[in-house]
């Protein structure tokens, strides 16, 4: 197949352009798709399905980057300073303010009046309540982000990239896995995306390493630009925030916990900000919970379904990085031994059972059945929180806790490093 030649610069893109792997249109006015709204409409009193202005705006996207971001790497780590300096510049710019940098370039002092000023919309106690809801949800969050993630491993413009870089594929797949858990943690603590706050500075470096491996994946001649538009393209970007907000938000009540629609958009709102520090800024970014709804109806009718085997890859890897290492002491054997089967109990759960049966994973029973058996006391603790002033706060104290002390199990004192990637592994 012969592939268009992919632009230098991302903001060039055709305006109302949308890849040919976008499907929404084709696929809307299936039966099982339609039967689908009818009994969501049915269940929530309003439609799931978006207007067409909406799916060709999020269509569109997957031709916009972050133009902001890009011309401060190639000016600064791809021009006369190097990578070295620009990162450098970048840590100082971050540890002490744009002020800081002597003779700063123009293309960093944009990137930082875009990333400290607040935006319009911004209103910071509900930043500051959807992060509180977020650490409420504990480590139950981080499985299943993880396992919805699987599903959507069948698209290309998602599959590709992780798996040309190989850090989700094969044995690299528990340590990108762990750094990414350590951005929710660090983003989502008290004060997190405070000036100066850990989890601003990690907003940051994650953002500039996506645009290494966007202009990689954008020199490979092997890069659908037509099918797939650009490599993390703001489009999937934001699907990976809804990730965080309302797809958890509806989903853990099935083991139990219980999040108001108030709550989801006050993650939805939290999302949006760390989305804003992540250069993935969307006029059409949902406000609300009907929205955010319809933004999803419309991610899952449009997929094309062409990962092959880089997605089954991906998916295939998830679950033996959990594995526990015969090397590690007998301690932390056994409790990698009851996470890794916890895993693949949440996993074997949330994920789709033609999905799991398709992929070469570890047999789902009994350990299916922790969730299941979690579900009502979990639930029956939701409830006392809800109604006993002061529980709440005990609750988002333990679960902070609790995420902690799973993440420094998985991963000891090893710092996550967020490197851009170097060289791909094929």
């Amino acid at each position: 197949m012969t592939r268009e030649k992919v632009p230098a610069a991302m903001e060039v893109a055709a305006a109302g352009r949308i890849p040919t792997e976008f499907r929404y249109w084709e696929r809307r006015d299936d039966p099982s798709v339609q039967r689908a709204r009818r009994i969501w409409r049915a269940f929530f009193r309003f439609d799931p399905q978006p207007s067409d202005a909406l799916v060709r705006e999020f269509g569109e996207a997957y031709y916009h980057a972050d133009p902001v971001a890009e011309a401060f790497v190639d000016e600064v780590y791809l021009g006369e300073l190097g990578p070295a300096a620009g990162r450098a510049m970048l840590d100082r710019a971050l540890a002490h303010g744009i002020e800081s940098v002597p003779d700063a370039p123009a293309t960093l002092v944009r990137l930082f009046e875009e990333f400290e000023t607040p935006p319009e919309w911004f209103d910071p106690e509900l930043v500051a309540a959807g992060a509180k809801v977020f650490r409420r949800w504990g480590t139950s969050v981080f499985s299943f982000a993880t396992t919805s993630t699987l599903e959507m491993y069948s698209e290309s413009s998602i599959a590709k990239p992780l798996s040309y870089a190989g850090g989700y594929a094969g044995d690299k797949a528990h340590k990108r896995q762990l750094e990414t858990v350590r951005f929710w943690i660090d983003v989502s603590d008290p004060g997190g995306l405070d000036p100066g706050a850990r989890g601003r500075q990690t907003a940051m470096r994650v953002r500039i390493m996506h645009v290494f491996i966007r202009r990689k994946l954008m020199q490979r001649p092997e890069w659908d630009y037509a099918a797939w538009g650009v490599p993390i393209s703001v489009g999937d970007a934001t699907l990976t925030l809804m990730g965080g907000s309302v797809v958890p938000g509806l989903a853990l009540w099935s083991v139990g916990h219980q999040t108001t629609i108030t709550e989801i958009e006050a993650t939805l709102h939290f999302w949006r900000y760390v989305g804003h520090l992540l250069g993935v800024q969307p006029a059409w970014y949902p406000r609300d919970f009907r929205e955010s709804v319809q933004l999803m109806f419309a991610a899952f009718v449009k997929r094309a379904f062409t990962a092959g085997a880089d997605g089954e890859e991906l998916v295939e890897s998830y679950l033996p990085a959990f594995e526990p290492k015969p090397d590690s002491p007998w301690p932390k054997r056994i409790r990698d031994e009851f996470n890794y089967r916890v895993q693949i109990g949440y996993t074997g759960f949330w994920l789709p059972p033609g999905t799991y049966a398709r992929h070469r994973m570890p047999h789902r029973f009994p350990w299916i059945l922790h969730p299941i058996a979690q579900a009502p006391i979990l639930f029956g603790a939701e409830t006392l929180r809800r109604v006993i002033p002061g529980l709440d706060t005990v609750a988002v104290r333990v679960q902070r806790h609790r995420r902690e002390r799973w993440y420094r199990n998985e991963v000891g004192d090893r710092a996550a490093e967020f490197h851009p990637v170097e060289e791909f592994r094929r």
